[in-house]
């Protein structure tokens, strides 16, 4: 089942030329990926009961077509791949305007930190079921080391 949030841009997203800034796409994205994770349960008061948090290495941006004030926007959320012990991630998110015309994409690759440690580890199991449960990209695949 595709995981989708439909957002009515704030007057503080956009920038005097009546385009939504660069980083309010990014930060849409953010909440949706926190957004799924509340709704399976795994808010951030139970995150930080496990001790665990997500981090991100590399979000890349690639921009369609504008968003402008009054306009929705549609954020999806897809996995690019994750490694076999769920430590490492990958997710795609598309961004659609009213219409369903797409504005942008981002992915985004990322891993799960002890964050009393400081050191990259595996998630419950139960995590990376969840997060295998979400829609897979046609580009979706394990990550290995060597690959990531």
């Amino acid at each position: 089942m595709k995981f989708e949030i439909t957002f009515h841009p704030i007057w503080a997203d956009f920038d005097p030329n009546n385009h939504m800034r660069h980083t309010a796409y990014n930060d849409y994205a953010a909440q949706v990926r926190m957004s799924y994770l509340d709704e399976q349960g795994y808010t951030m008061d139970k995150l930080l009961s496990l001790g665990l948090g997500p981090v991100l290495f590399r979000e890349e941006t690639r921009f369609m077509r504008e968003v402008r004030q009054g306009e929705k926007l549609t954020v999806d959320l897809e996995m690019l791949g994750t490694s076999k012990d769920g430590r490492f991630w990958s997710m795609i998110h598309h961004l659609y305007k009213d219409g369903g015309k797409k504005a942008a994409e981002i992915i985004v690759e990322g891993a799960w930190i002890d964050i009393k440690e400081r050191k990259i580890t595996a998630p419950p199991q139960e995590i990376t079921d969840h997060f295998m449960s979400l829609p897979k990209s046609e580009n979706f695949q394990i990550i290995e080391k060597g690959n990531r």
